[in-house]
């Protein structure tokens, strides 16, 4: 059966919706990582859902699982070349989310970022 998207964003947010994807795919912009690195860097997700969102992303093509045929084994994750192509999407989405912490921080809100800048996956 064919899929029908009535505007281009829902093909976008098809692939990297959700509250999770798009975390995991800025951690993976600034190089390959294990699961469990993963985990560290995104301690709100649980084991579960990280696993679940891996395989999607990796079903749709946007990132690869390499398996290093080692003991104990060694399971890694990169972005495609296509998980690379969303590379100006997700700077675009972080610079917005920084420019609306400092918004809402010089409303006086009570709200933090951790970690500042977009750096790391500038150059992927």
């Amino acid at each position: 059966m064919e899929k029908i998207y009535h505007i281009g964003v829902e093909a976008t947010l098809d692939v990297i919706g959700g509250k999770w994807k798009p975390i995991i795919l800025c951690h993976l912009g600034k190089g390959p990582l294990r699961t469990g690195e993963l985990k560290r860097r995104i301690p709100a997700i649980t084991q579960k859902m990280l696993t679940q969102q891996l395989r999607e992303l990796e079903a749709d093509n946007i990132i690869i699982r390499q398996v290093y045929n080692q003991v104990p084994p060694k399971v890694e994750y990169s972005l495609s070349n296509e998980g690379k192509t969303l590379r100006h999407l997700l700077v675009a989405m972080s610079e917005w989310g920084e420019k609306r912490v400092q918004h809402l921080q010089a409303q006086g809100d009570n709200v933090a970022l951790i970690s500042k800048g977009h750096e790391g996956y500038l150059n992927f």
